[in-house]
C-alpha cells in the first residue's frame, strides 16, 4: 500500500500497514511484540515502512543496507539519536558518551579514544585471560557434579569484571551480582520507556518508577565509590578513569565534576560489558545446537592455544573463532535496533521523511535480509571469510552502528569475545539443559529471556584448575 502527500507537494510516502487501528495505529502490536510485528511487516511491505502510533505520531522502519548507510554515514549530519533514545537511556547514563551530543560529545570521544587504540587493547589481553581463568574452578565443579548453570549470568559477571579492571583498574567483580541485577532492573525500565507507551513522569510513585530509582541509587553508590577511591589514590594507574579525571575544559580549565565522571564511568561499565556478555551467551547457545561448528571451533582453538591461556599473538591465529563471534552477532545482535531522528526533511529510497521524524534502523532484520544473506536463518561462520564477504554492502552488517558514532569499544568487544570463547571452548563442551526454553527478550538489548542453562563437560586431556596455578 502506498500513499502520497497532498498533490500540492506530490511527495511519496512509504507504505503503511493496512490493518492499523483507526485511533491507536500500530501502538498495540508494537507494545505487545515489537520484533515479530516488525518481522511480519518487513515480509509484507519491504525495506522501508511507515507506522502510526498515537494520533500525530509517525515513524519509519528502514532496513535496506543502502538506506541504513544513508542515515548513518552519507547524510549522518541530518540524523541524531533523539529523545526516544537519549531520554530513556539518559535516566541511567546521564550525559555520558552514549547520549551526549555536539562539541561536548566530540571532546569526550576524543579524550577516550586512546584507551581503545590497538596498543592499549593489547595490554588488556592478560587481564581478560586471567579473569576468564577465574571461572575454571567453579565450572570444573559444575562439570564434575553434572550441575546445570546459567551461562548468561556467568558471562555478565565475567565481562563486568573485565570492564572494571581494564578501564578503571577496579575489581567491580566483587559486587558483580548486585551491580548486574540493578543494571537489569534499570535496563528493563528503560526498554519499556523506549516503547510508544503513555508517559508517566518519574516522580509518580508507581511500582516500576520506585524499582528503577532504587536500582539507580545502588548503581550510583558503586560508581561514586570508584571515583572517591581514585581521588584518594596518590599514584593512580594510567587508565581511562585517570585520563578523565586529569582532563580540563579548554575554555575554563575546570576538571570534570563527580557527576560528569559518574556519567562516563557508568556508561562505559554498561556498554563495556552488556553487549559482549550477550554475544558470548548466544555463542554458547549456538555451540549446543551446531555440533559441526563446535567441533571445528575446538580443533582451531586446540591447535593454537595447546592448553594455555590466549595471548595477543594467538588471537590473530584464530580466524574461525572470530567468524563464530561475527556470525553470532549477525543472527543475535545484542543491540538489535538503532533509533535516529531526522533533524530536517529528507528522502530515503525515494520516500519522503519529514523533519523531526523517528527513523528506526534494525540490525536483527537487516542482518537477515534475504537479498544480501543466502539462507539467512542458517548459522554459517564462513559468511565472514574474506572470499565470501567480497561485494557485500557495508551496512548489510552493522552490529556496532556506523558513521561518526560507531561504537568506540567495538574492537575491545571483539577481542574480548574471541578470547573468552576460545579459552572456554578449549576446556569445556556444552549441552543445553533438555527442555530449557529459548526466547527473545527484546525490551532493551536482545537477551535470552530465560537465560541459557547448560551442562558443561571437561574435555579429556585438559589440565585441572588446581594445576594451572
Amino acid at each position: 500500500m502506498e500513499a502520497t502527500l497532498p498533490t500540492s507537494t506530490g511527495k511519496r510516502l512509504a507504505p503503511m500497514p493496512p490493518d492499523q487501528h483507526w485511533l491507536f495505529g500500530s501502538f498495540l502490536p508494537v507494545r505487545n511484540d515489537l520484533l515479530n510485528f516488525y518481522t511480519r511487516m518487513f515480509r509484507e511491505l519491504g525495506d522501508i515502512i511507515r507506522f502510526r502510533g498515537l494520533p500525530g505520531l509517525y515513524w519509519h522502519l528502514v532496513l535496506h543496507p543502502a538506506y541504513v548507510e544513508h542515515v548513518l554515514l552519507r547524510n549522518q549530519q541530518n540524523y541524531r539519536k533523539g529523545k526516544v533514545f537519549d531520554g530513556p537511556i539518559g535516566l541511567i547514563t546521564g550525559n555520558g558518551l552514549l547520549t551526549s551530543d555536539g562539541d561536548f560529545w566530540r571532546r569526550q570521544r576524543k579524550l577516550m579514544q586512546p584507551s581503545f587504540h590497538r596498543q592499549a587493547l593489547t595490554g588488556f589481553v592478560t587481564t581478560m585471560a586471567a579473569e576468564t581463568e577465574t571461572l575454571f574452578a567453579r565450572w570444573d565443579a559444575h562439570a564434575h557434579r553434572g550441575e546445570p548453570f546459567d551461562v548468561a549470568q556467568e558471562m555478565a559477571a565475567l565481562t563486568l569484571g573485565i570492564a572494571g579492571l581494564t578501564l578503571f583498574s577496579t575489581p567491580v567483580g566483587e559486587s558483580a551480582d548486585a551491580f548486574g541485577q540493578n543494571l537489569r532492573t534499570a535496563f528493563d525500565f528503560v526498554g519499556f520507556k523506549m516503547r510508544p507507551t503513555l508517559p508517566v513522569p518519574l516522580w509518580v510513585p508507581t511500582p516500576s518508577n520506585l524499582r528503577f530509582k532504587a536500582a539507580r541509587r545502588r548503581l550510583d553508590a558503586v560508581v561514586y565509590q570508584i571515583i572517591e577511591r581514585r581521588r584518594k589514590t596518590l599514584n593512580p594507574p594510567p587508565d581511562l578513569l585517570t585520563m578523565l579525571m586529569a582532563a580540563r575544559d579548554e575554555d575554563t580549565g575546570e576538571a570534570m565534576s563527580d557527576l560528569q565522571l559518574r556519567d562516563e564511568v557508568i556508561t562505559l561499565l554498561l556498554a563495556g560489558h552488556e553487549t559482549t556478555a550477550i554475544t558470548l551467551t548466544w555463542a554458547f547457545y549456538v555451540l549446543t545446537q551446531e555440533p559441526v561448528v563446535a567441533e571445528r571451533l575446538y580443533e582451531e582453538v586446540r591447535s593454537v592455544l595447546r592448553g594455555a591461556e590466549a595471548t595477543v599473538e594467538d588471537l590473530r591465529r584464530l580466524p574461525y573463532t572470530r567468524m563464530v563471534i561475527e556470525e553470532t552477532m549477525r543472527l543475535y545482535p545484542p543491540a538489535w535496533g538503532l533509533p535516529r531522528e531526522a533533524i530536517n526533511e529528507d528522502e530515503i529510497g525515494g520516500y519522503y521523511i519529514p523533519g523531526r521524524t523517528l527513523v528506526a534502523l534494525n540490525q536483527f532484520l537487516t542482518h537477515r535480509h534475504p537479498d544480501f544473506w543466502e539462507d539467512p536463518e542458517r548459522f554459517d561462520p564462513e559468511r565472514f571469510s574474506p572470499e565470501r564477504a567480497v561485494g557485500r554492502p557495508m551496512f548489510a552488517y552493522f552490529p556496532f552502528g556506523g558513521g561518526q558514532r560507531v561504537c568506540i569499544g567495538s574492537q575491545f568487544a571483539l577481542m574480548e569475545a574471541t578470547l573468552v570463547l576460545a579459552m572456554l571452548t578449549q576446556r569445556y563442551r556444552f549441552k543445553l539443559v533438555p527442555g530449557h526454553p529459548i526466547e527473545f527478550d527484546t525490551l532493551f538489548t536482545l537477551r535470552p529471556k530465560h537465560g541459557v542453562r547448560v551442562i558443561c563437560e571437561r574435555r579429556a586431556g585438559e589440565p585441572s584448575a588446581a594445576n594451572l596455578s
